[in-house]
């Protein structure tokens, strides 16, 4: 019987391929394309237009339909569940993985048998100058790992117990219900929190001086906030308290390389 691995994002199934490429096998790596400890979450299932509407207005990229992209996911992870393959779910310790493994229980529920999973967490992040090494939380996600070190972690898909598919089913499904605007992952429990609390971490470090966008961003996502916030997420949050004229920003809005950022009642001096 075949296998298809499944994976929170495109770099975590580009490492992964690489793994299996080097392993000798043929494996199918499939990733499921959305950060899902942001943004609305209720209806997911069902239709993809809140979660298509939500980061219309979080991604700067013109060129993304995300309409198409999460109706072409949906079809794709309901014909994962209909067909007969074996799966494998790599998950690391953050918010966004887990809440992947979960959706991936809800739609396999019935289908449990033919659910494994890998586990990762900081304990087998081998690079020691890796930056999750400095988060008091240790959060991790398979896109932070080598294809080197994917491959020692392949003989360890194991299957998951009916009992706990079932479990994180339902958690699955507590969580969009409850439709935070961010999601928190801490002691193996899920907690809803807002943009504003990214928000006044990014005021924090505004000064009345212009500084590199990219600097005060590097603080907010390398804090421990109980989930990993995206470098995307943090540009949207930026455009947005800018205009709130809670900052000031000058630069390019949709980069990184030239924008910059002060605190909006500051001089501001040159």
């Amino acid at each position: 019987m075949s296998t298809i691995h499944l994976t929170n994002g495109d770099v975590a199934a580009e490492s992964l391929r690489a793994a299996l490429h080097a392993a000798g096998r043929d494996d199918r790596v499939h990733a499921l394309r959305d950060d899902l400890a942001v943004g609305p979450l209720r209806g997911i299932d069902d239709a993809p237009d809140v979660r298509a509407d939500f980061w219309d207005r979080v991604a700067t990229d013109t060129r993304r339909n995300f309409l198409r992209e999460f109706r072409d996911q949906a079809a794709a992870l309901d014909n994962i569940a209909r067909g007969e393959s074996n799966l494998v779910v790599w998950h690391g310790e953050s918010a966004a993985d887990q809440l992947m493994l979960r959706r991936v229980c809800y739609h396999l529920r019935n289908s449990p048998q033919r659910l494994n999973e890998v586990r990762l967490s900081i304990r087998d992040l081998t690079d020691p100058g890796a930056w999750a090494h400095s988060r008091r939380d240790r959060a991790t996600s398979v896109g932070m790992f080598a294809p080197a070190v994917l491959q020692t972690h392949l003989p360890e898909a194991a299957p998951i117990s009916v009992l706990r598919i079932s479990r994180l089913a339902l958690e699955w499904q507590e969580v969009k219900q409850a439709n935070g605007e961010t999601r928190r992952w801490r002691d193996n429990t899920f907690t809803s929190g807002s943009f504003a609390e990214l928000d006044a971490q990014l005021l924090e470090h505004a000064t009345e001086h212009w500084q590199p966008a990219a600097r005060v961003a590097a603080k907010l996502m390398t804090a421990e906030l109980g989930f990993l916030v995206s470098d995307i997420v943090v540009l949207w949050r930026l455009r947005e308290m800018a205009a709130s004229r809670r900052i000031r920003l000058r630069g390019d809005v949709s980069a990184w390389r030239t924008l910059e950022l002060c605190a909006a009642l500051a001089p501001c001096p040159n």
